[in-house]
């Protein structure tokens, strides 16, 4: 897992590996190894050589070139008779199980629990014969100062990595639109490049936001917080999606959240009640959401509070005596319902 190198997220396995070493598990976490082959050597290595040390193995499921990995280790964890939970992640991932069904069936079978962050998800997983215990993906909700807004100003947050996927051409588009009615609207883009940035970088001169636009990179802890206190909106633009921790986080903030609607947001965000949502690609909808915010002090202040309430139920403090429920079932061998035919 490449989330532990500094400017790369830390996904949701590193976090709970860290959170339950914390909590005194005496848990094994790999790999940290940024090339692909070398996880997979550690991996391997790792579940052979320390078979006797593993009483459950927490697999982490995205699909795409990963599942070569997830296929390899979850065979010799049953292998060795390890429980075994799958723990499905991403928003390609229905795309992924479509094109592969097979592949899917195969591999989800061994799981002794599936677990999905998000109602979506566990939908997808249904349509293949497979029940999914939903977990929210988890957050530390101390890290993420609460600001209550009602009045807002349109000084507009972006945060996902720059790839066609997560759409940030619609983020800069649609803060053009919004500046020919408010020429002080600005926009924070942040995230990792995955080969998009310059492209937006020029995007951005072309349209003539030089000063409107500031690009701040990979936000640590520390940067969230303070990019999400300055700003008053957060956008979420994407093509594909389950249930992005990136909004979660924003609605810990207090940022009131435009999303379009696809994969998981519909089920995360309830529209008019925790965020706004919008249909893809659609920039007037989205520009003309943000002016509802603008406009309508109540409604903002509605989202706002709401949209913390939310994200408190993905607090760590909520979310652990769900994993534990779960470890103790499989520990009493009291759970083996991932498949139908299991």
């Amino acid at each position: 897992m490449v989330g532990r190198h500094p400017g790369y997220v830390t996904t949701q396995g590193e976090i709970l590996a860290d959170l339950f070493s914390q909590e005194g598990y005496p848990v094994l976490a790999v790999s940290t190894h940024r090339n692909r082959y070398m996880r997979l050597v550690d991996i391997v290595g790792t579940l052979i050589r320390r078979r006797h040390e593993i009483d459950i193995q927490c697999l982490q499921v995205f699909g795409g070139p990963s599942f070569v990995v997830e296929d390899i280790a979850s065979l010799i964890g049953r292998k060795f008779g390890q429980r075994i939970i799958m723990f499905i992640h991403g928003g390609a991932m229905p795309e992924f199980m479509a094109r592969h069904p097979r592949w899917n069936q195969r591999v989800l079978g061994r799981a002794d629990i599936i677990v999905a962050p998000s109602e979506y998800l566990a939908r997808v997983i249904r349509q293949y014969g497979f029940q999914a215990r939903v977990i929210p993906n988890v957050l530390e909700l101390q890290h993420y100062p609460f600001r209550h807004r009602r009045q807002l100003t349109p000084r507009l947050f972006w945060m996902r990595a720059f790839h066609p996927i997560w759409n940030p051409e619609m983020a800069v588009r649609v803060l053009a639109r919004l500046k020919q009615d408010l020429p002080e609207a600005t926009l924070v883009m942040a995230g990792q490049d995955k080969g998009m940035q310059r492209q937006i970088q020029q995007l951005v001169h072309r349209l003539g936001l030089d000063g409107a636009v500031r690009f701040v990179g990979f936000l640590d802890m520390a940067g969230k917080a303070r990019e999400g206190d300055a700003a008053d909106i957060f956008i979420n633009t994407t093509r594909i999606d389950n249930m992005p921790v990136s909004v979660l986080e924003a609605c810990a903030m207090g940022l009131p959240v435009v999303a379009t609607a696809v994969g998981g947001i519909p089920d995360l965000l309830t529209d008019g009640e925790t965020g706004l949502l919008v249909p893809p690609d659609d920039i007037e909808a989205m520009v003309g959401a943000i002016k509802r915010l603008l406009n309508n002090p109540d409604l903002a202040g509605r989202l706002s509070a709401n949209g913390r309430r939310l994200a408190e139920q993905s607090d760590w403090t909520r979310v652990r005596p769900q994993w534990e429920q779960l470890f103790n079932e499989l520990m009493s061998g009291t759970s083996r319902e991932a498949g139908e035919d299991s």
